[in-house]
């Protein structure tokens, strides 16, 4: 018994049921051993396969040591005279602004929709990608992103806009890399300054000024909102364009905002009762002409601009608006009747400075700038060179001219309305704008010399030197024919038409100043001014342009209509403001029958009265020598003259005084034309 007691407690079998119970927790133990193990290595190789996808898209990207913010496209920012904007031009719209320059709540807002916790993640937000996930897994306010601020400007400034997993990688570690370099308000303010708003605007500066006509330093609370909402979409949330769905979005911007206390409950009320509204254009946008005529001569005053610059300008915005104003009025009046479809209007002082400058009808609807780069036929308005060059040869104004019929070869050009009026003074014959006049003159002194004097006043345009260039078959632009003209009004100094004063950058530091002395120096004689001054006086006292005088002021100047009715100008004078005015159809189809005594004097004439209401009547150059008095209303009443013609080609004609002709002159061009 004691043996078998012995036995079964010492031997091998009683030990069977302990060793097998032992065996079956070492089993237990492995298995779960095994379990963690292939949890770790699986995590293992997951962290290693995303660290090698990470390190595939990472070496996609420049060297991270060499990573740098790329310089944001320069904003030209174009000033009035008065130093309101006329326009912003460069690649994204509009001026760097800092976080200090903007009202608290502007940069909250987008806070508060695009990123709530910017200020407490490191550039991903594994909270606001969860929060997004079951939002759109359980269909709760639309499709969310998880992006952060850090990574949409990333995306920004180094990505394409492709939507891939790829591109995604990407901008997380470029992400990384901005929390790491910059602190949350300077990401925060670029982010600002490159985000896309829609219609080019790239920055909130360019966004305020496109959708409300003001700094992002004036923005209100209820328009910070929309433009906070924008940038989620840019063409569906456009208030200019979806004002509901703008609203709609604002006020979903207005409530995170005051969910996490960016604005009080006050705030909030006055903002939701308050809804922003787009500024609408206004006019036919015209200072947009003068803004592509600044950005056309910036590069020789200025070269490569590299950072955000200030351009001041001589453009005058009541002078602008007003030029544009009558433009389009008498368009829109006339236009159909007259078939006339489009305009330029170029206003100077008499130094050349550009005080309004109207390329077109409409700028959204034609950018062509019809002030700057259309050559067309400058009709009669040519016809000073013409004279100045005879005057510059002993004619006068007081000398009898033959008008009559002539022919050059078969070429027989005949006056406007086909009459001859006889024994004429140089001064009538030019005010009633006659050809055969002109033409005999441009002869006798030679078309290369009439050539050579627009020229010295400044006509650029290839002229050439025949018989009709005194009819002005050799096209011109407007702007270059005022400047010509400019010279008139300023005693004879030839210009160099300007419109940029100075340009600085948004620091103030002084990039360019135009110099006091920048014109082409004296031109034409005093006398001579005078003289001319005289005659193109006379104009608006007996001739083609009696229409557009305006009481109380000495005025000179010279209509212009080219044969065929294709162009119609008028181009006018006092001491003070020099204007010219083209009115024609891009296309060349022929008018029915604008003439430069009708529409432009029109349009010049409701110019000249506003510009010159406020300032007190200066004289012409040389206008103590002029024998008229300053015409006023009915002078054409006056007993010296007799009335011709009806209508808008209505005029007067002188009575002839042959006494006046000295016999040399009849025998000369008897002898010259066989008259």
């Amino acid at each position: 018994m004691a043996r078998r007691r012995a036995s079964s407690n010492g031997g091998g079998g009683p030990r069977r049921p302990a060793k097998l119970k032992k065996s079956k927790r070492k089993g237990g133990r492995s298995f779960f051993s095994k379990l963690v193990y292939a949890g770790l290595v699986l995590c293992l190789w997951g962290v290693i396969g995303i660290g090698g996808v990470v390190a595939y898209y990472a070496s996609q990207l420049p060297p991270i040591d060499q990573l740098t913010v790329p310089k944001r496209p320069p904003n030209i920012a174009i000033m009035a005279s008065d130093g309101s904007l006329l326009a912003n031009r460069g690649e994204t719209g509009g001026r760097t602004v800092s976080l200090k320059e903007l009202p608290p709540y502007l940069p909250k807002a987008f806070v508060a929709i695009e990123d709530r916790r910017f200020y407490d993640h490191f550039g991903i937000d594994p909270v606001g990608i969860a929060r997004a996930i079951y939002r759109n897994l359980a269909h709760k306010g639309g499709l969310q992103g998880g992006s952060t601020l850090t990574q949409q400007l990333a995306k920004n400034l180094f990505l394409t806009q492709e939507r891939t997993a790829s591109r995604k990688i990407q901008e997380a570690i470029l992400a990384l890399w901005l929390e790491r370099n910059y602190s949350k308000d300077q990401i925060l303010e670029l982010y600002l300054n490159r985000v896309y708003f829609g219609a080019g605007a790239y920055g909130v500066e360019a966004a305020s000024q496109r959708y409300y006509g003001k700094s992002a330093r004036n923005i209100s609370l209820s328009e910070a909102a929309v433009l906070a909402g924008l940038v989620q979409s840019p063409s569906r949330l456009a208030p200019n364009r979806n004002p509901e769905r703008a609203q709609a979005r604002a006020e979903l911007v207005i409530a995170a905002m005051n969910e996490l206390g960016f604005i009080t409950p006050g705030m909030t009320k006055t903002a939701l009762g308050a809804p922003a509204e787009p500024v609408r254009p206004n006019g036919a946008g015209s200072a947009n002409y003068a803004a592509d005529y600044v950005m056309d001569v910036l590069d020789d005053f200025v070269g490569n601009v590299e950072s955000d610059i200030v351009v001041s300008t001589t453009i005058e915005p009541t002078m602008q608006a007003t030029a544009e104003r009558v433009l389009v009025e008498e368009l829109n009046a006339k236009g159909q009747k007259f078939n006339v479809s489009q305009g330029a209007f170029v206003a100077l002082q008499p130094d050349g400075a550009v005080r309004a400058l109207v390329g077109g009808r409409n700028y959204e609807t034609s950018q062509f700038n019809r002030a700057t780069t259309a050559r067309r036929q400058p009709g009669s308005s040519f016809k000073p060179f013409v004279y100045l060059t005879a005057v510059e040869r002993g004619y006068t104004p007081d000398m009898v001219l033959e008008d009559g019929p002539v022919n050059f070869g078969g070429w027989a050009p005949k006056n406007y309305d086909r009459k001859y009026r006889g024994p004429i003074a140089m001064r009538d014959a030019l005010a009633l704008s006659l050809n055969t006049i002109a033409v005999k003159l441009n002869m006798e002194v030679g078309p290369k010399n009439v050539v050579q004097t627009a020229q010295r006043l400044g006509i650029a345009s290839p002229l050439q030197a025949n018989g009709s260039l005194a009819l002005g078959t050799s096209e011109v632009t407007p702007l270059e024919l005022v400047s010509a003209y400019a010279s008139f009004a300023n005693g004879g100094m030839g210009v160099v038409p300007y419109v940029i004063a100075q340009v600085k950058t948004t620091d103030g530091k002084l990039i360019y100043k135009r110099p006091t002395s920048g014109g082409l120096g004296r031109v034409i004689d005093p006398n001579v001014v005078a003289m001319m001054n005289d005659m193109m006086h006379n104009t608006f006292v007996v001739g083609t342009a009696r229409s557009a005088q305006v009481p109380g002021w000495l005025m000179a100047g010279k209509t212009g209509t080219t044969d065929d009715y294709k162009d119609a100008w008028f181009v006018g004078f006092t001491g003070s403001l020099v204007a010219g005015v083209w009115l024609g159809n891009d296309d060349g189809t022929l008018t029915k029958r604008v003439s430069g005594g009708n529409l432009p004097s029109e349009v010049w004439h409701n110019f000249m009265k506003v510009a010159l209401k406020d300032q007190q009547p200066v004289p012409l150059p040389g206008s103590e020598r002029f024998r008229n008095e300053v015409p006023v209303a009915g002078a054409g009443q006056d007993p010296r003259y007799a009335t011709a013609g009806a209508g808008d080609n209505a005029w007067i004609m002188p009575q002839p005084a042959p006494q006046r002709r000295a016999s040399r002159e009849k025998n000369f061009f008897e002898k010259l034309f066989g008259l």
